[in-house]
């Protein structure tokens, strides 16, 4: 067989990056950093950078990880507020962005449809389609970078409501927030009971007439401080590098030593958290039935509430907290199982999220389909049987970027051990194809149980297993080698020169 020469009136990068909100900006950044001679794009669907802190509009949005930690390693986050809005992380994006040099990487309104690689090329061929016009283009690269998250962006989850078309009232989920909802003392039901609902009830409430979050079964909710006092007197008297450096780290520490608190004693951990809440709500308010949830702490992700904002809500009255579940919608509101019916004018539907692998792309790996559920992680952030495929998935029990830093490094380490060594690809490979495994988000959130047999597994083993502590990865992708028996590299040439051996 021949080898047909690449279509040089292609656009071709060494790094084609999916994504410009967090994962993705931080990619670039390594990867200009470590690797100024390769050459890359962003190519982003939407209109705009910051992913999913520019796409939600729904008011009070914030982070629920604090920003010391949330915030990137390379650049400090001055803000006195830990606990921040979109609008300040925004801004701290747009200025990474901006000092960086990245925004001129960036293309917008180009969404990835999906990538063939082909061993003998050493290459991706992928297909894109500018949103704004619906105009079709292809790129190729070396190196595909899925900076993208793990959900959709065009839509949120809503479940079938019985009666929804009856409703008189307006019908909002948090994703398609409209700009012009007015909800001044109106009566307003938000139906969800997790970081969006904790998030939007005491925003609305001090509008609105009356903010109710309905919920089906409780959450696990901490008060926190907004303000990191630590981390705010370190940047004051160590200046602002060395500041942040070490609120970090002591950030880094309290969110592993509660969580690891709450996987070893999770009855000790369920009192506390049941102490803590009582603390911020009325005399004999009834906690057990709306604050005490089935499963155990960290079975699924706390939910922050800075400055005890919720409970406050609560509190004073402009709030209130139901558990129950929906029989129906009605002409005015919610008719209840129990019989009990909650008037609105208002009703919001923060029922989560819809999951999705990798922005929805198709992958072909030499002409064959790649079926992700076949396929395993690498050291959580490759898949077995991909060449030269890189993905950014964050931690689900800590900050989402301490794990997308770690990675990229690992990743700009690979790429310089290639360099030297005459490699041009790296393929993982399942040394063990009778591995256990198990899902990649190892997590009881409804919205990942809904999903995750469509996404990649997990192994039993290092180096399959897609770890969720940054210590453990700390050693894994920072400090071991990036040899690894499981990855394979090897050289296109050599390719080619199997593929002209005549038969």
């Amino acid at each position: 067989m021949s080898h047909t020469a690449v279509d040089t009136a292609l656009e071709h990068v060494d790094v084609l990056i999916v994504g410009a909100g967090i994962s993705g900006i931080g990619a670039a950044y390594y990867l200009q950093r470590e690797h100024p001679g390769r050459s890359y794009v962003i190519l982003e669907a939407r209109g705009a950078t910051g992913g999913t802190w520019d796409l939600f509009r729904y008011p009070g949005i914030r982070s629920d990880s604090d920003l010391h930690t949330f915030g990137y390693e390379f650049k400090p986050w001055r803000d006195e507020d830990a606990i921040a809005t979109a609008d300040k992380i925004l801004a701290y994006l747009h200025e990474t962005v901006a000092e960086n040099g990245i925004d001129r990487k960036i293309r917008f309104h180009h969404k990835v449809l999906g990538a063939s690689w082909s061993s003998a090329d050493a290459r991706w061929v992928v297909d894109v389609e500018r949103s704004d016009t619906g105009a079709r283009a292809q790129i190729s690269a070396n190196w595909l970078f899925c900076a993208g998250g793990y959900y959709r962006y065009d839509e949120g989850y809503t479940p079938h409501f019985e009666g929804r078309d009856r409703f008189t009232g307006q019908i909002v989920h948090p994703q398609q927030w409209p700009e012009d909802l007015d909800y001044t003392g109106k009566k307003v039901v938000i139906i969800g009971s997790g970081a969006t609902a904790v998030t939007l009830l005491p925003a609305m409430a001090g509008r609105a007439g009356h903010v109710t979050m309905l919920q089906r079964s409780p959450t696990y909710i901490m008060p926190v401080p907004s303000k990191d006092v630590i981390a705010n007197t370190a940047q004051k008297l160590l200046g602002g590098k060395l500041g942040y450096a070490l609120a970090r780290r002591k950030n880094i520490l309290q969110q592993r030593a509660v969580y690891e608190f709450c996987q070893r004693y999770p009855a000790a951990a369920k009192r506390v958290i049941r102490y803590l809440n009582a603390k911020q709500l009325p005399e004999n308010y009834p906690v057990d039935e709306h604050f005490s949830p089935s499963y155990n702490p960290w079975d699924q992700r706390l939910c922050a509430v800075p400055d005890s904002d919720l409970f406050k809500a609560i509190k004073n009255g402009s709030a209130s907290v139901v558990t129950d579940r929906i029989a129906t919608f009605t002409e005015n509101g919610i008719l209840l199982e129990s019989g009990r019916e909650i008037d609105a004018d208002i009703i919001v539907s923060a029922t989560g999220l819809n999951l999705q692998a990798f922005g929805g792309m198709s992958l072909t790996v030499d002409g064959k389909p790649v079926n992700l559920p076949d396929h395993v992680a690498y050291k959580g952030m490759m898949l077995s049987d991909v060449p030269n495929f890189a993905y950014a998935i964050g931690y689900t029990n800590s900050s989402w970027t301490l794990k997308v830093g770690l990675l990229c490094e690992h990743l700009c380490r690979l790429l310089n051990y290639m360099d030297a060594n005459g490699f041009d690809t790296a393929r993982p490979v399942l040394d063990n194809p009778a591995m256990e495994t198990r899902p990649l988000l190892d997590f009881g959130a409804g919205y990942v149980q809904r999903a995750v047999h469509q996404f990649p597994r997990q192994g039993a083993d290092q180096p399959w297993r897609t770890s969720m502590s940054f210590y453990t990865d700390v050693k894994l992708l920072r400090n071991d080698g990036v040899v690894d028996p499981a990855l394979k590299l090897s050289s296109s040439a050599d390719v080619r020169s199997r593929q002209a051996v005549p038969a």
